[in-house]
């Protein structure tokens, strides 16, 4: 649905590929602009490394082309504005400053091309006092009060298990990317985007924060045990803990029915979810020790035929052999050379059609002479000035 869609990706890590990978599988035009002989910093994160790259680097960089281009040279800058002619967007993860010195903020690259969308990713956002200050998916998800709530009581704060700050960002500055796409179809102009990672994640914490606001009572950290609705954590069985979610009034008493404990369905201030909270700690003792006498499969088999929101605490080994995420073709692989490289796809089908890949994630500058060919019809000779310059 890009299809024609042109982005210069000029980020590393993991917030702004992850960005241009939701872009790209749904048919935009990418191009990584990478530093010669290093690349994305992500290239170099490992072990573990596939193929002489890192894994992380290669969970999110599928469907682009990537030019190696030292743009900090001004043969260089010369020759990305020419693609900045040329493109429809243009994404960067550099503070104010850095943008401003390289040549690469919003009103330099807008003068060249006026319909350009120009997207920043960065830890604060490009304005504030703090705009100017490093950031990494640790900083954000602790500053945003995440790490204080994750976690059990009796334990320090935690870090999501996965890159939450920087996958949200990556998000947003695609979902806004798409807004402004369709912004400039209307008006013919493009946009200046500014993502912080802070704030991307403190919004992720708006059911938390507003509940507070309004009542000013503070959640502290209790190993998801506190949830708004009454039964929704983590319970034991006989061999493997299960999670639950009676997340209504008919859920419970189906619940109750299944566990062979119908008494509680109806127990005086056990009727609804106000009452189940404040009872919370004498109806979890209850549950608990109901479940402890069955393993895993046998309370889940069960909620499956009732249809009570239950689920598995899976590993990853078996969140990959899953049924279901197989059927719908989450997991697949891509040849690159005889490297089998492992993938997850987009997650969202089209039409009931999920088939997004087009090409493995690139060796650092592997579509250099391809890109400068394709986009402004450059040949060996500006190439070979290009090199002569050393940004190459």
């Amino acid at each position: 649905m890009l299809s024609g869609i042109r982005i210069l990706d000029l980020t590393t890590s993991i917030a702004g590929p992850y960005a241009t990978l939701l872009l790209a599988d749904m048919g935009a035009s990418i191009v990584k602009v990478e530093r010669p002989g290093r690349g994305d910093d992500a290239r170099a994160w490992g072990p573990p490394f596939l193929d002489g790259e890192s894994l992380w680097f290669l969970s999110v960089n599928r469907n682009k082309q990537s030019i190696a281009l030292d743009y900090s040279n001004p043969a260089g800058l010369n020759a990305l504005h020419a693609l900045v002619k040329e493109a429809d967007v243009i994404i960067v993860n550099q503070v104010a400053r850095s943008q401003k010195k390289l040549g690469i903020d919003c009103a330099t690259l807008r003068a060249i091309n006026s319909r350009l969308i120009h997207v920043s990713i960065t830890g604060f956002g490009l304005t504030g006092s703090n705009s100017d200050q490093p950031c990494y998916d640790l900083i954000a998800e602790g500053y945003s009060g995440v790490m204080d709530l994750t976690g059990e009581a009796c334990h320090g704060p935690q870090k999501v298990g996965t890159p939450a700050a920087d996958l949200l960002a990556g998000s947003d500055a695609a979902l806004a990317t798409l807004a402004a796409l369709v912004g400039r179809g209307q008006t013919g102009l493009g946009q200046s985007i500014d993502v912080s990672m802070v704030e991307s994640m403190t919004r992720f914490m708006t059911p938390r924060i507003v509940p507070y606001l309004g009542s000013g009572e503070l959640p502290i950290r209790s190993g998801g045990k506190d949830s708004v609705i009454a039964i929704y954590q983590l319970f034991d069985t006989a061999d493997r803990p299960i999670v639950l979610g009676l997340g209504n009034d008919g859920i419970w008493s189906r619940f109750c029915q299944t566990i062979g404990r119908p008494d509680m369905a109806d127990k005086p201030g056990y009727a609804d979810n106000a009452g189940r909270r404040a009872a919370r700690k004498e109806i979890v003792v209850e549950i608990q020790a109901t479940l402890i006498r069955h393993g895993r499969e046998h309370w889940l088999a069960l909620f499956a035929e009732a249809r009570i929101p239950a689920g598995p605490i899976n590993s990853l080994d078996e969140v990959i052999r899953d049924r279901t995420l197989s059927e719908r073709g989450l997991f697949y692989s891509v040849q690159r050379g005889s490297v089998s490289i492992p993938q997850v796809g987009l997650g969202i089908q089209f039409d009931g059609n999920n088939r997004t890949f087009r090409k493995a994630p690139p060796r650092l500058g592997e579509d250099t002479q391809a890109v400068f060919d394709s986009w402004l019809g450059w040949g060996d000779e500006q190439l070979s000035a290009l090199d002569a310059a050393g940004v190459l």
